[in-house]
């Protein structure tokens, strides 16, 4: 091949999910971002019930955040 024929035929990697991001979070039709809240795993009995029922099902994440998510996603930026 020769030097410009390489430079032509060149095609650029796909970008990778980042595996942990897809696990943990979901992007919904709107742009929007689903997380489930922390601290819900283990040593739940020295926590208040008002905790726990506040951390309960899936939560929308703030705008700053969302943009780092998406970048991990390679969601489209809305």
């Amino acid at each position: 091949m020769t030097k410009k024929n390489a430079i032509n035929n060149f095609i650029m990697p796909k970008i990778k999910t980042k595996s942990g991001t897809k696990k943990r979070f979901k992007v919904t039709a709107t742009g929007k971002v689903l997380m489930f809240a922390s601290g819900k795993r283990h040593n739940l009995t020295k926590r208040t019930k008002t905790m726990k029922r506040s951390s309960r099902g899936p939560t929308v994440m703030s705008k700053q955040d969302t943009k780092i998510v998406k970048k991990y996603i390679n969601a489209k930026l809305r």
